[in-house]
This record gives structure tokens, C-alpha cells and sequence, in this order.
């Protein structure tokens, strides 16, 4: 079931007017049952993956909450993320091992979300082991927690603690929850329907013919995909934290204007798939070591985290290949990069003090910072590292005539389109990087609120595109 169809919503009202009604104590597992509908809509068997995946965490969950000795507490930790991890692994690897070993394949198909649930399990355990979860969890708490159905197919990746503290309160949705969550799924859908999907044909008919397409093509293909992805992704978070307001259980901040990054560090750290990187951060870096072990070590690690992300990335999505690997080291090259000449670029701070605070700068490694990421999306997107490579040698042998092809290029309708909707999204972010939009409509009259609610009912009505095309993340 997916956000942008009639199902979700024929879904979501009597959701919401059941979860209104229903007894303070007993509103948990409503919620439950109703994930597990969600979850189950179109593929039942789906249910029997979560399902799995559930009993292995409560059960491993339930164990070290009650046991004391550090060795067996161990044990049954590397038993429980060995199961899970290891089941997302197989799903995820097998085929493409088998196949490039020459030996037989399963034909193994880890259902939607399987990532993400799996993921926030391996948090739980830890957590559990830390004994930072809350004491007495039930089974059907771990389930809400894995299931929770905004969440479930791509995310934010939450916490068990902070979650199920909220859980164990009253759960029920503040006017001022309801009025942000119904803004957040709206301006969602925008950038999903009217913006994403206005963007993916061409991207998808360029990186279908990579051998044949002009470099104006790739070149645009290429800017389109990163306001694609971003577009797409982001805007399933809105509304998975906008749907999960409307039942009073709000969910972490996933995005923040990630193509305004001064760096790459920024981009990773504190802008782009933030649940995904914290993760990463709080269950691999730190526990290997992070900075703490000497600069050859943390250059090793950040390394490593990047390339299990790349692999992590690699799903139903764009398949699974060598591209995602090379994309992950790509990313963790541009942070040995970072860390090596900081110390020359802070220098050269203290020595330019004006400078380094001039717009014009900052203007300048945003610049910068985008293109980086944009190179590393090349290969996010390509079929195989040989599209990849034809994608950079079409585009990079033309380099010096690319002012005389764009000038000469004859623009098509879906072109002038993506090009209005990209500079449209990059004036809302930078208004919001300043303040947030949704904080300045709150501040105006009543009239503004609802010509801003219209504009995008209107943008929706006549740009969407209501096909229904899943996310591109829920696929990893």
C-alpha cells in the first residue's frame, strides 16, 4: 500500500476514526493490527518476514533484559544480529554471489522494507544489551515498534527507547500535531507526485540507453535523478512523519535541506537520511573504535561504514551490483578527503576571516559540495559500473562544447518542466533554511494558510502524477 494511492487513504480514515474511538489502553494494539493490515495489503507473506524477524528480537530482547552474566549476554546478542542481519544478507546478496560464482540461485526477494525493520531490530538488541530500553517490553511493543506502518517501508529508522517511552504514554495527538501532520503530507505528496515523477521518465528513458543518449541528455538526467531521489525519499518522509503525528507519535527528522550542505560531512551527518547515519554512526563507527583509536584506524572505519552503507543500499531499487559498492567508497573517499585538508582549510579561515564568512563562499561550497554528491549519484543510478563510465566519458569528453550543445539543445516539454520544478523547490528550501515555511504560515493570517493549502491542492491536481509508482527507497 503506498502513500500516493486511493488505498492508502481509503485505508487511512477509518484507521484514524477506530484509533479516536478505541480505549486509551488498548489504542497500541489497534495500531498494531493496523500496521500489519498496511503491511500486508498487497503481499500477505510479507507479514511472515516481519513476522520472523519480530520473534528473533523479542525473544533475544527478553532474554538479555533478564540475564546478568556479560559472556552469556554476549552470546545471545551476536546470536540475535547474526539472525537478523544475516537474514537481510542473504536476501540481499545471495543471488548476486551466486551468479557472479556461477553457482545455483534461491531466487530469494526480501519483501519491501525489509531494511529498515531489520535495521531498527539490530538497534533494539543493542539497546537491550545496553539495557537502555524500557524494562518489561512485550512482544507486541517490539512488534508496534518493528511494524509501526509510516515507518515500516523506508523509514526514519527510530529508536526503540524513545518509541516505545511514547508508546507507553497517552497516545493521543495534540490540534497542533494534527494541523502539522496534515501540512507535512501535502507538501509531501508535492514533492513526490508533482516533482519525482515529473522528473523519473526522463530520467529512466537516459539511463536506459546510456550508449545513445547526448551528453545534454545524461547531463540533464543527471541533475534530474538528484532532485529525483531527493524529492522522492523526502517526501515519503514527510508524510510517514505527518501520517504518524495524526495518531500523536512523532517520528525523527530524516532530511534538512541536504543540497544546501557546505560539505560533504554535512551532507551525511547532519542533512541527508540523518536516522541512516546515525545508525551507522552509533552501531559500527563508534563500536569500532571511531576517532578513538589513532587517524590511520578512524580513516579505516569511516571507510568501511560507507561502504556497508553502499551495500546496505543495494536492493530491488536499481539491483544489486558493483555500482552501490563504488558509490559508498566514492562517499567515503570524499570524507578522507575532508578530514586530510581541514586542517589547511582552517587556516586559511583564520587567515581570510572575511572571506571564509562572505556569502559568495559559502555560495561557492555549496556549489561545490552538490557536484560531488551529484558524481557519486552517477553510480547510484546506473545499471553497472560500464553505464556509469559512459555516462562520465560522454559528459566529460564534451566538457568544452557543452555551452554551445546547451545553448543549441532543442528543450522538450519535459525538460522546461523539470527545469521550473527544480528552481520552484530550490526557492521553498532556501526560504526554509532560513525559517521554516511551515513556521511563517503558522504566523500568518488564516487567509494566507488557506491560499497556501489551495496552491498546493492545485499544483497537485494539475502537475501530479497519480500512477502510484512506488518510492524508490521502500525498494531497498
Amino acid at each position: 500500500m503506498l502513500f500516493n494511492s486511493l488505498d492508502f487513504f481509503l485505508f487511512l480514515a477509518p484507521a484514524l476514526a477506530l484509533f479516536a474511538f478505541a480505549p486509551q489502553r488498548v489504542r497500541w494494539l489497534w495500531l498494531l493490527v493496523a500496521s500489519g493490515i498496511f503491511y500486508g495489503w498487497q503481499q500477505p507473506s510479507h507479514l511472515l518476514w516481519l513476522a520472523a524477524v519480530t520473534a528473533v528480537t523479542w525473544a533475544c530482547g527478553a532474554v538479555l533484559a533478564r540475564m546478568e552474566a556479560d559472556g552469556a549476554r554476549r552470546a545471545w546478542l551476536a546470536a540475535g544480529l547474526v539472525l537478523a542481519i544475516g537474514s537481510l544478507v542473504v536476501a540481499k546478496f545471495y543471488d548476486f554471489t551466486a551468479s557472479e560464482l556461477a553457482l545455483p540461485r534461491l531466487g530469494l526477494a526480501a519483501p519491501a522494507g525489509f531494511s529498515f525493520y531489520v535495521f531498527s531490530a539490530a538497534s533494539y538488541l543493542v539497546d537491550a544489551y545496553r539495557r537502555r530500553t524500557p524494562t518489561g517490553a512485550h512482544a507486541g511493543e517490539v512488534a508496534l515498534y518493528l511494524a509501526w506502518f509510516p515507518k515500516i517501508l523506508a523509514g526514519p529508522i527510530e529508536r526503540a527507547p524513545g518509541f516505545l517511552a511514547r508508546v507507553r504514554e497517552a497516545v493521543r495527538p495534540t490540534p497542533e500535531q494534527i494541523v502539522l501532520g496534515s501540512q507535512l503530507i501535502g507538501w509531501g505528496l508535492v514533492k513526490k507526485v508533482a516533482i519525482a515523477d515529473n522528473l523519473a521518465p526522463l530520467v529512466d528513458r537516459t539511463f536506459g540507453m546510456v550508449a545513445y543518449a547526448s551528453p545534454v541528455d545524461l547531463l540533464a538526467s543527471v541533475y534530474f535523478f538528484a532532485f529525483q531521489i531527493y524529492c522522492d525519499f523526502s517526501g515519503y518522509t514527510d508524510m510517514a512523519i505527518g501520517v504518524s503525528l495524526l495518531f500523536g507519535l512523532p517520528l525523527a527528522e530524516n532530511f534538512r535541506r541536504p543540497y544546501f550542505s557546505r560539505s560533504t560531512a554535512e551532507f551525511w551527518a547532519q542533512r541527508w537520511h540523518i536516522s541512516l547515519g546515525r545508525w551507522f554512526r552509533d552501531y559500527l563507527y563508534i563500536p569500532l573504535g571511531g576517532s578513538r583509536a589513532g587517524r590511520v584506524r578512524q580513516y579505516l572505519n569511516i571507510m568501511l561504514v560507507f561502504v556497508a552503507s553502499g551495500l546496505w543500499h543495494a536492493g530491488l531499487g536499481y539491483g544489486v551490483g558493483w555500482t552501490f559498492l563504488v558509490w559508498g567508497a566514492l562517499n567515503g573517499g570524499y570524507q578522507w578527503a575532508g578530514l586530510a585538508t581541514k586542517p589547511l582549510w582552517d587556516r586559511a579561515a583564520r587567515a581570510f576571516p572575511r572571506i571564509a564568512a562572505s556569502r559568495a563562499w559559502v555560495v561557492l561550497r555549496i556549489v561545490f559540495t552538490f557536484h560531488l554528491i551529484l558524481l557519486a549519484w552517477v553510480f547510484f543510478r546506473a545499471k553497472s559500473l560500464h553505464d556509469a563510465w559512459v555516462v562520465l566519458e560522454r559528459i566529460g569528453s564534451r566538457v568544452a562544447e557543452l555551452p554551445h550543445l546547451l545553448a543549441q539543445y532543442p528543450y522538450g516539454a519535459d525538460h522546461k518542466l523539470g527545469f521550473a520544478l527544480i528552481a520552484a523547490l530550490l526557492v521553498v528550501e532556501a526560504v526554509d533554511e532560513r525559517k521554516p515555511v511551515l513556521a511563517r504560515l503558522a504566523a500568518r493570517p488564516t487567509a494566507w494558510r488557506w491560499a497556501a493549502c489551495y496552491a498546493a491542492l492545485a499544483v497537485l491536481l494539475v502537475l501530479g502524477r497519480w500512477q502510484a509508482s512506488e518510492f524508490i527507497y521502500m525498494q531497498f
